[in-house]
């Protein structure tokens, strides 16, 4: 089973505001409440230190991130793998009247059992973390 969320915030904000986020991956990293640490790579590439859950997991599992396709300042692709699962995310900015909508597309595949399970149950959750974070960058720079 494959878990795919689909989601849009809007923004009072011009694109670069929303893209200098977004695109950066220590910001998304930071956004998820199961990464409990993260490691910084070059070129746009992170280690994520995940703890789900889960029976099968009795410790922290590491997700290799890197960007796999960049289209500044307008869409951001990012794929994780581990052996425990796979995880791509998008993220699109559309210009709006007054500033623009957060596009966001997740697609999560487990490799271990009751992965898929957690994020069907909590993914909606950690989506509500990014844009809480992206709702505190936007005000910051005000």
């Amino acid at each position: 089973m494959t878990v795919r969320v689909r989601r849009a915030f809007d923004f009072d904000a011009a694109p670069e505001q929303i893209w200098e986020f977004i695109s950066d991956p220590i910001n998304r990293a930071e956004s998820i409440s199961v990464v409990e640490d993260f490691d910084v790579g070059s070129d746009n590439r992170v280690t994520w230190h995940i703890n789900l859950p889960i029976p099968l997991l009795d410790s922290t599992a590491k997700v290799r991130t890197e960007d796999v396709e960049r289209d500044p300042p307008h869409y951001v692709k990012f794929v994780g793998r581990s052996r425990v699962m796979q995880v791509t995310g998008e993220h699109t900015i559309e210009e709006r009247d007054g500033g623009c909508r957060l596009v966001n597309e997740f697609t999560v595949e487990g490799r271990l059992p009751g992965v898929e399970r957690y994020f069907k149950r909590n993914l909606d959750r950690e989506l509500d973390n990014l844009e809480a974070a992206l709702r505190e960058s936007v005000e910051a720079a005000r």
